[in-house]
């Protein structure tokens, strides 16, 4: 008679995935991503909705990229010949995956701040205002209002930058600054999509 073996299996840790360009000077190129616990990468679907609607404002605007985490939108932006990225991200894996993306595509235009998002956003701007900036946060933190109240309060933000939020359905009653603008608006499964453009009083 066959004796039952009880066989111990590993727990294996998840393996860390890529990103896909989907336009532009990088298009098709896969990049790297850690897999840290958090971490959503915007799809590519939506990606496209995104850089659908910001079609004509991409090419030549400073970039920041918050919560980058995988720095998909801000490679997207990249590759559409923006001038310049900020990515900040706080987790230290993901933000060495992003420099080694960096390095990869060979690009002098981006730069990478490992710090927590709110911390950098606290401070007063003092350098060139961002004229495109992507807010993407880990879901059901409450962290896009304190964002994009900084971003207005201390100096982030060009004259009629173009704010793009992700959020958690959930937040459709999300109060951006009374001076933004909703220009676009979807919703994808559980995903809330905004674009909002910063009005001069």
């Amino acid at each position: 008679m066959r004796k039952k073996t009880t066989q111990n299996k590993a727990i294996s840790k998840p393996k860390d995935g890529f990103i896909r360009v989907i336009s532009g000077q990088f298009r098709g190129r896969k990049l790297p991503v850690k897999n840290v616990e958090g971490l959503r990468p915007t799809t590519d679907r939506i990606k496209e909705t995104v850089f659908n609607w910001l079609m004509q404002d991409t090419r030549d605007a400073t970039v920041l990229d918050c919560f980058a985490g995988s720095g998909g939108l801000g490679f997207e932006a990249l590759s559409r010949y923006a001038k310049s990225t900020t990515f900040i991200e706080l987790d230290l894996s993901a933000a060495k995956q992003i420099e080694q993306n960096i390095s990869t595509l060979k690009l002098e235009n981006a730069q990478v701040k490992h710090t927590n998002s709110l911390t950098f956003l606290e401070q007063k701007n003092v350098n060139e205002p961002f004229d495109l900036v992507f807010v993407d946060p880990p879901f059901r933190k409450n962290l896009a209002q304190s964002s994009c109240n900084l971003l207005e309060n201390n100096q982030w933000l060009s004259r009629e930058a173009l704010i793009y939020i992700e959020v958690e359905t959930e937040l459709a009653e999300f109060s951006p600054p009374s001076n933004w603008l909703l220009i676009k608006e979807k919703k994808a499964g559980q995903v809330l999509c905004r674009l909002y453009q910063r009005q001069v009083n």
